[in-house]
């Protein structure tokens, strides 16, 4: 990995749970990985992909606009991938390497593109290594 490049790339859904009022658990755990994110700034990612499913996710939990766009703005001072041609030609090669869908293989060769070693995420299989980059589901 690049010194200085973010250690941890993290999926949607975990951002999500952060907003979870029917899984405490799940928002406890979720809470302090995000929260780890901001005391360690730079060494946490997301992707544009990422902050796009968000806002989707939320609106549809009645999340007032003006908290998600907040949320939005706040979360881009963490490393930020763009979704570029570059990242979709990527995620093809890594969605039939690994028979990802689509957004899953976006979101791999997101993590790739900054030089994460872990995947913060409940989609993919807990422990596996996507080749460097490794699966890490934070609820099991």
């Amino acid at each position: 990995m690049p010194a200085g490049s973010p250690r941890r790339f993290v999926d949607t859904n975990i951002l999500l749970y952060a907003y979870d009022l029917e899984s405490p658990q799940k928002r406890i755990r979720a809470k302090l990985i995000i929260e780890e994110g901001w005391r360690i700034l730079g060494k946490m990612a997301i992707s544009v992909q990422v902050l796009q499913e968000l806002e989707v996710n939320l609106e549809r939990k009645k999340v007032s606009r003006g908290e998600i766009h907040q949320l939005i703005y706040d979360l881009s001072v963490w490393p930020v991938v763009d979704n570029t041609l570059m990242i979709l030609k990527m995620a093809l090669s890594e969605q039939v390497r690994w028979q990802l869908s689509l957004w899953d293989a976006m979101i791999l060769a997101a993590a790739r593109s900054v030089g994460a070693s872990e995947l913060v995420t409940e989609d993919f299989s807990h422990g596996q290594n996507y080749d460097g980059v490794l699966a890490v589901n934070p609820f099991r």
